[in-house]
């Protein structure tokens, strides 16, 4: 299975899980062409971390692969919801922010 299908399905299963974010950001941030913090990727188990090196090999060689942009909206919609969690006075992060 591709990298690309790969690091869609872990964000739409397992939004929660901190690799997630990292995928997450990793897919924004070349997709904007914006920085990336290397760093973060060592934050991410040895399969984990390799899936991200495939995900950029793939970016690389398919830059108008459909299954991009369907990664592309999931990783939006993943940042949003990450946003709004950390804003909203009714989830622990927002409530610490308020205190």
């Amino acid at each position: 299975m591709r990298a690309l299908k790969l690091v869609r399905k872990r964000i739409e299963n397992q939004p929660n899980n901190p690799a997630a974010e990292i995928f997450s950001r990793l897919v924004l941030a070349l997709e904007s062409q914006t920085p990336f913090q290397l760093a973060d990727l060592y934050q991410l188990d040895f399969d984990d971390f390799g899936l991200a090196l495939d995900l950029l090999n793939e970016w690389r060689l398919d830059r108008y692969y459909a299954s991009k942009g369907r990664l592309l909206d999931l990783s939006m919609q993943h940042a949003d919801l990450q946003a709004q969690s950390e804003t909203s006075p009714f989830t622990e992060a927002g409530a610490k922010k308020i205190a």
